[in-house]
This record gives structure tokens, sequence and C-alpha cells, in this order.
């Protein structure tokens, strides 16, 4: 089970609706996981190794089928990457090439557990770097040195490595870079595509950089999510950094200006910005393509996070709705409009007839501003949801991060070590006298963002285990309609 609280979560309030919520956010985090699919996309027979799957390659490659590797004739065999639940993807192709593989090193987020033999671990901070990352990022490097034709590397990135894949460009510090971050991204709630552009261009192995040493080796890049569109990988990326970057430097300027942090930046980063030295620019499509590589995308739609809390929904006897797809908007203001339309149809019947359950995915904000709260976006969104429903006897929200951290958590805060990093919130039309009756302002509580500290104390912050992140899961049941 990733839910390792669910016998908390399911002890008050509205008992059929909470089980029916967290059987449905536990599927969904199930299928969070990449590590099958590698095992499926990775294998070896005899002296060949295969790496090959039509499920996970991307729309338009201009080569498919099996890439086939004579082991008698290949060299070294190394993995490297980075991102939230990296070793997942990392240990399944431990397991398939056991004595084969020759080494490799991966850059996994503080508080995941240590699950790999050979590959060497490095923990770092998301979402503002640390040290840990730096550190990372220096090991790869030592790993890389002198590869030759033959040599074989495997890449992973996935969601997570903005973060964690950080080596500052020279005259800007790791200090600098953690500064811009949090500045746009905590600060002013900037989402990843708006810092994605800043952060490219202050780092050495971000935006496609790291592939260009890995040459002449052939280098096989696993993304930790849907395979996609090859021309949109190649053309449109700003946050595989295995693969080429689309934005410039004057994009970079832009993303600062536009969320009103230009003058706000360290100055040492708005002057590397600024004098936009080609030496530094990203990797482009044209130089990517010129190189030895294939890539596949473990997480297909078709077998996401999803598709597979709907089935688990529709099992359970309500009908399942995707509601919005790619949900990018203020996760308190989320809450409250499903929890709308949740209410409208418990009341109404309209636009939907319960039992239903309504889907939300994507990638919520937070803007923090100044505050210090503990807390994060899948909380907001359920705290803000209860607001909403509270009385409701048939309406029960639960929202996640599918990685099993929401939002920094305590990363900011000192002295709070007692607190568990929570994965998101389940709450029902009881939450709201419940917290009432601790003496839980809920509304100031989400004014300071700090959202963790209520949760706990209500029972209703959902504790789960860490795997690779594909973003935000939100279900709203709504059990019966309301007789007026």
């Amino acid at each position: 089970m990733r839910i390792l609280n669910a016998e908390a979560l399911t002890s008050h309030g509205n008992l059929r609706g909470r089980r029916d919520v967290v059987e449905i956010l536990e599927a969904g985090l199930q299928a969070a996981d990449p590590y099958n699919n590698t095992k499926k996309l990775i294998r070896v027979e005899g002296n060949r190794l295969i790496v090959g799957g039509a499920d996970y390659e991307p729309t338009g490659s201009p080569v498919t089928g099996d890439a086939i590797f004579d082991l008698t004739e290949t060299g070294r065999i190394l993995v490297v990457g980075a991102g939230k639940g990296v070793q997942h993807v990392a240990k399944a192709i431990e397991e398939a090439l056991g004595d084969r593989l020759t080494g490799g090193h991966v850059i996994a987020k503080h508080g995941d557990d240590l699950i790999l033999e050979r590959i060497g671990v490095t923990f770092g901070a998301h979402p503002v770097p640390d040290e840990g990352c730096v550190i990372g990022c220096q090991r790869i490097l030592e790993l890389l040195t002198d590869l030759h034709e033959n040599d074989l590397v495997f890449t992973i990135a996935a969601n997570g490595i903005s973060s964690l894949l950080t080596l500052p460009v020279p005259g800007v510090t790791l200090e600098e870079v953690r500064e811009t971050t949090y500045l746009m991204q905590i600060d002013r709630g900037a989402p990843t595509g708006d810092l994605n552009p800043i952060r490219n261009h202050l780092d050495q192995l971000k935006g496609g950089r790291i592939s260009t040493r890995l040459q002449p080796a052939t280098a096989i890049h696993i993304l930790a999510i849907d395979p996609g569109d090859h021309d949109q990988l190649m053309h449109r990326n700003v946050w595989l950094h295995t693969l080429p970057e689309g934005s410039t430097f004057a994009q970079a300027v832009a993303m600062l200006k536009k969320w009103d942090a230009w003058e706000a930046a360290p100055a040492s980063v708005r002057a590397f910005l600024e004098r936009a030295d080609r030496r530094w620019e990203t990797v482009k499509a044209d130089t990517f393509e010129k190189m030895s590589y294939r890539i596949f995308g473990v997480m297909p739609n078709s077998l996401g996070v999803v598709p597979t809390a709907m089935k688990k929904a529709a099992a359970l006897g309500y009908r399942p709705i995707e509601l919005v797809r790619g949900l990018g908007a203020e996760a308190s203001q989320a809450g409250l409009v499903v929890a709308s339309i949740a209410t409208t149809i418990e009341r109404c019947g309209i636009p939907f007839e319960p039992p239903c359950a309504l889907f939300t995915s994507g990638e919520l904000l937070v803007t923090v501003g100044q505050e210090k709260g503990i807390g994060g976006r899948n909380q907001e969104y359920a705290m803000s949801a209860a607001l909403r429903i509270a009385g409701s006897p048939n309406i029960v929200v639960g929202a996640v991060d599918t990685d099993g951290t929401d939002g920094p958590g305590t990363q900011f805060v000192e002295g709070c070590e007692h607190l568990p990093s929570l994965a998101g919130g389940v709450v029902d039309g009881s939450t709201y006298q419940r917290a009432c009756e601790l003496g839980i302002d809920l509304r100031d509580e989400l004014r300071h963002h700090n959202t963790t500290p209520a949760l706990c104390r209500l029972d209703s912050g959902v504790v789960a285990t860490h795997n690779i992140s594909l973003n935000d899961l939100c279900v709203t049941l709504i059990m019966d309609r309301t007789v007026d």
C-alpha cells in the first residue's frame, strides 16, 4: 500500500465515502510506479540487450522498433539521472542488467528510501535545490569521462529533475539559483513552465547539456512520463533536461519580467542572462539529432494514474468523469470551484447525475508570498473544498501529489520535524465542523498556507510512500442526491 495511514483517514466522518476515496487514490498512486514498465522495456536474452516496446515510443519517432545491443561487443553500461522517485526506474535497470551493469549515479529527493545496490544515489532538495543536488551532478560527471563509441548510457528524467539536477554556471552561485527559484516559484507562484527557461540558462547540465557529456557513447533516454510526441520533445521541451531545450536567453529574461521579479533577482543572474553568451545556450534539436540516441517514455497515459483511478471508481459504483486535464490554477480556488460543481450535482443532478466521481489532474499552484506556513497545493485544494462542502452528507474530496510529497512541506520551516511530509488530504462534509470543535480556523490556516498542521490534527492528511511524480490526482465523490 502506498497510503500509509488509510485507517486514520477512514476512521471518522463519511466513513463509506472516505473508504472509497482512499481506495481510488490508492489505485492511482499504485499506477504511478514506473518499475514494471521499465522491466518490460529492458530485457536481456542471452548475449543480447533488447530495449523497446511500441507503447513506450514517442509518436513520430524517426527510428522505431527494438534497439538491440550485442553485449559481447558493448563496453561500459552506465545509468545516470535525476527526479522524484528516480530510483524506481533505476532499480528495474539494475535488475534487468545484473552483472552487465558497470555502474551509475542518480539524484533523488530527500526522504526517499535508498533502494539501489549497483547505482550510486545522492539525495537533494526539491523544489529549491541544495548542495546535495550539486554534489550529485559532480558525481555524475565523474562517471561520464573517457566514454567510447561502444559504451551505452541510460539516462532517466523524472518530474523534479529541474531542481535536483542543478550545477550552476560560473559566476552564479548555488545560493543565487536558490534565491531565484524561491522568488519565482514560491513567492510569485510562477508555474514550472515559466521558471524553467530561467534556470535552464543558469545551469551547466540542464537544457540537454548533460547529453553532450555522453558523446560518443550511445544514449537511451528514459522518460518517467508518457512518451509524447517526438517533434514536441525536440523543439518545445523545457524540462526534460536529457533532451534538447526550446527556450532562449531572451525568454528567460522575459519570464522574470512577466512575474515582476527582474529587479528582485540577484544581480549576477540578471547580468548572466542579459549577456546571453552563446557558449551557454541550451542544446537545440539540430545539435541533439546528430547524437546516437533513442527515447522511450515508460508511463504511457493509457496505463497511467487517472485511467487507473477512474476504473477503480467505476468498480465501486461511481460514474467516473474526467472534469479537467492539465489543471494549473491556484490550488485553493480550484478546490472551491470543483466543490461548487459537486454541490450543484448533489442538489440538482446537473450537469451529472450522482453517484459520480469527478477527476482533475495537472499541477496546481500556490502563491505563498512572504508566508512561512507548512503545506502544499493538494492540501490547499482539499481544505478549500472542505469549506464549500461543509454540512454535505454525500460529498468527499481527496487530492494527492502522485510522488507522495505535496509541495515543499517542511523544507523552509525550522522546528517542525515532528510533522510528516503529507501527500495531500481527504475531506468530507463534516471536516469543517470537526475543525471548529478542535479550535482550528480553516480559513485562517489557508490564508497563511499552513495546511499540514491542521490536516494532521484532523486525521485528514494523506501520508504516502515516495515514487515518481505524475502531477496531481484529485477526486471528488458525489454519492447521492440530497432530498430537500
